[in-house]
């Protein structure tokens, strides 16, 4: 970990998006360490007292900076806003924390330490390193991180890291400023988004284990929105990944496992199936070529995919 000195030349900037947080804003706010030089708050259109609350603080610590919505524009769109602001004022480190009082701020340090050591570009929390903390969380959002997780190791090409929803992030903001902002989802796809994106630019991700503080709240996600939305466009960027990576900026052997190896899968598949079919409708005996050639092409296609993933985990950015 770097010593104070190196800790305090550093411009860390804490952006927090806003909705409907009226009960835990204040307290959040209140915690965040002196070594944060600004902290930006995004009051997302809340409905509640949520932006007189902030105004209060406001006046108190001149470190906070607020960002006011007409409209809700969901977290993604929050961050948006305060990733920009940040940039703008000169942040070296920008740290999301959520204003509902479920990330812990005595985690910052934990949190941006790879970045300050430049062993990372962008860091991550990762609530199933603690088994007790691990506990508490409630099923469906273990199933569902599970679940998530496999997939998003697949479309993101980030094979390392692990609990992808999240939000409690970290960047360098020389990083930052590479991104396409525009492309990443204001909903409440943006850490997956992120992630998405920052393979495109050869960041270096890392997780961190931090725990989870469960209290009261209702969460704003709903399930619907998982699964409907999530695996959509993780397929869309898996899809556009790839793309990308081996056949627009380069062709490796990657890309020629891929070109063979997708084909002959299908065909394999899609072959076997229609004869089989056809066979069995005839109830004769199908020849012994026509069952070898569709089961050579599925075992030689699937071999060159596993070899394809092989390459694309150890091709991670490092």
């Amino acid at each position: 970990m770097k010593d104070v000195e190196q800790l305090e030349s550093q411009n860390i900037t804490v952006v927090i998006p806003a909705f409907c947080v009226e009960k835990e804003i204040e307290d959040v706010l209140y915690s965040i360490p002196p070594f944060v030089k600004s902290i930006i708050v995004v009051n997302d259109a809340s409905l509640d007292k949520t932006e007189s609350i902030i105004q209060k603080v406001k006046l108190q610590d001149e470190r906070v900076d607020l960002v006011s919505h007409p409209t809700n524009q969901g977290v993604g769109g929050a961050m948006i806003s305060g990733f920009k602001k940040a940039v703008d004022s000169g942040a070296d480190i920008v740290i999301k924390l959520d204003g509902d009082g479920q990330m812990d701020p005595s985690f910052l340090i934990t949190l941006i330490t790879p970045l300050l050591n430049n062993q990372a570009d962008y860091t991550k929390g990762n609530r199933f390193y603690d088994f007790v903390a691990l506990r508490k969380m409630p099923f469906i959002r273990k199933l569902g991180n599970t679940i998530l997780g496999f997939m998003t190791k697949t479309a993101t090409g980030y094979w390392n890291i692990f609990d992808p929803t999240n939000g409690y992030i970290a960047i360098r903001a020389e990083k930052l400023k590479q991104l396409n902002l525009a492309n990443i989802a204001t909903s409440y796809y943006f850490e997956t988004s992120m992630l998405a994106n920052l393979y495109l630019i050869n960041a270096r991700v890392v997780d961190v284990p931090i725990p989870a503080v469960y209290k009261d709240e209702v969460s704003n996600l709903k399930i619907s929105k998982v699964i409907f939305e999530f695996p959509f466009r993780l397929l869309r960027d898996f899809l556009k990944r790839i793309f990308l990576r081996y056949f627009l900026y380069d062709f490796s052997m990657v890309s020629v496992y891929i070109t063979i190896g997708v084909p002959m899968l299908l065909f394999g598949i899609i072959f076997g199936a229609i004869k089989w079919i056809d066979y069995a409708q005839r109830a004769v005996e199908a020849p012994t070529g026509t069952v070898v050639l569709p089961m050579m092409c599925v075992l030689l296609g699937f071999q060159l995919i596993l070899s394809a993933i092989h390459l694309d985990i150890q091709s991670m950015p490092k």
